[in-house]
């Protein structure tokens, strides 16, 4: 068992790279897709309800418009009718057949017009014919009087004075035609009403025309129409609106998420210069303070002995100047040898990635006054130098945290060579640290997303795992990674 710092991740110890990998990113364009995706089909769900509702509602306002006009048209004939009626009743209840009352009759029902209240129109008017067919009244057409229109059919095939006579032979009925109407001089769909009168084998009945009511019902289905397409245009409206809210919150949270992490890489680049200065800083103190006045105590010494010898006063052999400079020529290259061990350890180039870590951990314990554990499990592989210096790196820097922030006592450093990689474990009993608060603040954790941006480098993945007397680092470097830095001879 030895003394040293532990590798790990601790106390303040930091968090995670700031550059963004290719899976967060395309996991937020997914999370993106999914807010979209759903919000485009429910908006067009909804669009094609309203307009299937609209459309039903618009449907059955129409009937219900065109219900309650017919109703009062009817109503409307039904008093129109019972007027002329009251015309013609006096005359019908004389019993009289002869030519001369129906003569009579014929006369008073063609003068009879009526139309809009306090008007007279050439569309209201009566007519009538026998159950035979032969035209006895029409006032805007009496050049038909007197011919037989039994034959005559409307313009939908439909067999006009049949009908209405078929009405009137049963008492009374409503019938829809279409007929020429006199104010326009052409064809309308028209309601006529008839009566009949047995003993006189007629048929006296009126229309009104509803030309009217086809022009309001049209005009309530383009008004119908048109509200469907402005709630339509508003349901387009407000889904635009909530797609820009969500590609504008996406755009604030990509900028937010790369202006932390344009902060985490100016930090770290602040860092490295640092780290570059105080390294500088520390090897010129090293030089000066200790290689350099041992060179210049040597150096002293040697003149002073070389003076001697030459006035003839000093045996070579037994100069205690000569001994001390040795000595000091001794503690130069240890002097050496360790700022180079620092630098980068020899034995990782001659022993091997085990020895070098075995070292490093203990050198660092004794210093640290930590206990310190190493296993290596697995046939140990011949990795690449890139790979090999990277482990060794995330090494120093989690010791160097250990050291720092967790308080430990004890470190355990694992290597694990396996067939799908190598993995580096390095776990202290210290203090621990919040993760999360690390990973939000691009101030802290430079150390961890050194680790982590070295890692990534050559295609590993760092993961932590931080809780008050337990924190582990560790490094998983794949096999094809590996295998991508190997060069052709290990290959």
């Amino acid at each position: 068992m030895r003394r040293g710092t532990a590798a790990q991740t601790s106390g303040g110890a930091p968090a995670i790279a700031p550059r963004e990998p290719a899976g967060p990113r395309r996991l937020r364009r997914r999370i993106l897709l999914l807010a979209v995706v759903p919000l485009l089909a429910a908006a067009l769900l909804i669009a094609l309800a309203v307009r299937q509702q609209a459309s039903d509602l618009a449907r059955r306002e129409h009937a219900l418009v065109e219900s309650a006009y017919m109703a009062a048209k009817e109503s409307e004939l039904r008093n129109h009718l019972a007027i002329a009626m009251s015309v013609l009743r006096p005359l019908y209840d004389t019993g009289r057949d002869d030519p001369q009352i129906r003569a009579e009759a014929a006369r008073l029902l063609a003068s009879l017009l009526y139309g809009a209240p306090g008007e007279v129109s050439a569309d209201g008017y009566f007519f009538a014919y026998d159950f035979q067919g032969n035209c006895l009244v029409l006032p805007p057409q009496p050049e038909l009087v007197g011919s037989n229109l039994w034959e005559v059919r409307d313009r939908d095939g439909r067999y006009v004075v049949q009908e209405l006579v078929a009405k009137a032979r049963a008492g009374e009925g409503f019938f829809r035609y279409v007929w020429n109407k006199p104010s326009r001089r052409q064809v309308a769909p028209k309601l006529g009403y008839v009566v009949g009168l047995p003993r006189w084998q007629w048929m006296v009945g009126t229309g009104l025309y509803l030309d009217d009511i086809q022009a309001t019902l049209d005009e309530l289905d383009r008004q119908g129409n048109e509200h469907i397409w402005t709630t339509l245009l508003w349901i387009g409206g407000i889904s635009l609106l909530a797609l820009g809210l969500v590609g504008g919150s996406a755009l604030a949270l990509n900028l937010s998420e790369y202006r932390a992490a344009d902060a985490q890489l100016q930090a770290m680049a602040r860092r490295v210069v640092r780290s570059q200065e105080d390294e500088r800083a520390y090897l010129s103190r090293e030089l000066h303070d200790g290689t350099g006045q041992t060179l210049v105590s040597i150096k002293l010494l040697l003149e002073s002995e070389l003076d001697r010898m030459q006035r003839g006063s000093a045996d070579p052999a037994r100069s205690p100047a000569l001994l001390r400079a040795r000595d000091r020529l001794e503690e130069a290259l240890g002097e050496v040898r360790r700022l180079s061990h620092r630098l980068r350890p020899a034995l990782l180039d001659t022993l091997g990635l085990p020895s070098a870590l075995r070292q490093t951990g203990e050198e660092f314990a004794e210093h640290a006054e930590l206990a310190f554990f190493m296993r290596s499990h697995g046939p140990e592989q011949d990795l690449p130098e890139e790979i090999k210096t990277v482990l060794f790196r995330i090494t120093q820097e989690a010791l160097a945290n250990i050291g720092k922030h967790a308080g430990a006592s004890r470190v355990d450093l694992r290597l694990i060579f396996q067939r799908g990689g190598v993995r580096l474990s390095v776990q202290d009993d210290g203090r621990g640290f919040d993760l999360e608060a690390l990973r939000d603040d691009p101030g802290r954790g430079i150390g961890l997303r050194n680790m982590s941006e070295r890692l990534a480098s050559v295609g590993g993945r760092l993961r932590l795992q931080s809780r008050p007397g337990a924190t582990r680092v560790v490094a998983d470097v794949p096999a094809q990674a590996i295998a991508r830095f190997a060069t052709p001879a290990r290959a």
